[in-house]
């Protein structure tokens, strides 16, 4: 594969004295495995011989019968076959995770028990091994033996309830929000337990569970119930008693968002509008005065920028100092110059695809950046490098194992 930059395939980043052990599948476990592997973790999956992990199917646009998705997911990784469910696999396994790091899964709880690689035992032959544990619940609890996706702990999380129009039901946000969430805790803990194990030596388990990661993000909505009684509710596009911050169209056709809730902000919009009165206007002078005339300063923003086209409208926003911005779609994206200028996106050559554009790694570290090495592998197109290399096996054995249904 290409890479941005023209950067070698074996550029090495500040992850890159890791070895990590990927098992499990679909996006909570997988997504924390790309982070660390996007910092050069070398990140070796364990998939299922034959099919591999379902995310190579998933995704709405297959071209050449191929997921999109999977060559993001699984970026920066190496793909093994390993057969969990057989004695010989999870002997395997053992002995890549003997050499390991970390190990990441997101199985049900108590998976790893029934095939013999519990936390205990592996780590008698590593005691440094980091076990990163990603679950709908948890590792324990009553909930833990449930089957936990993503939705059930965004509903359970708190931010279904809050998102969406108030006069529809609860909704979705249009991405995998809470698998993704668990990952990005699951990652943080993982790289705490790194640094853990250089001052003790010791490794330990990390349990991130998807309903916790979303209600992390909940902000105060326990205290707002618990001390004061109050259940905060959908409230659509608006943010509650802040103002103006919401969408507003434009004579294009368009909706944009504008954000000018703080005084000296909203002044400044005024002055924009050629109203430089309304910022003294005793409906709209303080903050909790525009909260309560929410409705009707969105009629009066409203009805100018419906005068104006796009372009216009955010250029005359941008140079009055008020925040506003375009509401993104993916060919935005692609065609705007700030995307461009901090290379947001890159773009690898794929053996299907031909140019692959994806988002770039994040965030930026201006010492030891993480980079897009290459896109998402075959199955098993590591099988001879890790068993070979780092197992010692022959040609004869790997055979062998391939021919048994092992890898």
């Amino acid at each position: 594969m290409s890479t941005h930059d023209g950067a070698p395939q074996d550029a090495r980043g500040p992850l890159a004295d890791l070895r990590v052990v990927e098992m499990g599948q679909l996006l909570a476990g997988p997504f924390c495995g790309q982070l660390l592997g996007d910092f050069g973790a070398e990140v070796i999956k364990l998939e299922s011989p034959g099919a591999g992990d379902p995310m190579r199917q998933w995704g709405r646009e297959k071209p050449h019968g191929k997921s999109l998705w999977w060559p993001v997911v699984a970026r920066n990784k190496k793909s093994v076959t390993c057969n969990l469910r057989t004695p010989e696999g999870q002997d395997l396994a053992r002995r890549i995770i003997g050499q390991a790091d970390i190990v990441v899964e997101n199985f049900r709880p108590g998976t790893l028990e029934r095939w013999g690689l519990d936390f205990d035992s592996l780590r008698e032959a590593n005691p440094g091994l980091i076990l990163v544990r990603v679950s709908g619940f948890g590792q324990s609890g009553p909930y833990a033996p449930r089957a936990g996706y993503g939705s059930i702990g965004e509903a359970m999380g708190g931010i279904r309830y809050v998102t969406g129009d108030p006069g529809n039901a609860p909704s979705r946000a249009g991405i995998s929000l809470g698998d993704s969430l668990a990952a990005v805790f699951a990652t943080i803990g993982a790289l705490v337990a790194v640094h853990h194990r250089s001052n003790t030596g010791r490794g330990q388990i990390v349990d991130s569970a998807i309903y916790e990661a979303v209600l992390a993000m909940m902000e105060s909505l326990l205290p707002e119930w618990a001390v004061a009684g109050y259940q905060r509710e959908r409230t659509g596009s608006v943010l509650p008693n802040v103002s103006p911050s919401n969408v507003y169209p434009t004579a294009s056709g368009e909706m944009i968002l504008i954000a000018a809730n703080q005084d000296t902000v909203f002044g400044r919009l005024a002055k924009t509008m050629g109203r430089p009165e309304l910022a003294d206007d005793p409906r709209f002078a303080g903050h909790a005065d525009r909260g309560r005339n929410m409705a009707e300063l969105d009629e009066l923003i409203s009805a100018w920028s419906a005068g104006l086209e796009t372009e216009a409208l955010l250029g005359t926003l941008h140079e009055g100092g008020v925040p506003a911005g375009r509401i993104y779609t993916a060919k935005d994206m692609f065609e705007d110059p700030h995307f461009a200028a901090r290379e947001a996106i890159v773009r690898l050559v794929h053996p299907d695809f031909g140019e692959l554009p994806m988002h770039n790694a994040f965030p930026r570290l201006s010492e030891s950046p993480g980079s897009v090495r290459h896109a998402g592998p075959g199955l098993g197109e590591h099988n001879r490098e890790v068993y070979g290399a780092l197992l010692d096996l022959r040609e004869d054995q790997i055979a062998a194992l391939a021919e048994r249904g092992v890898i």
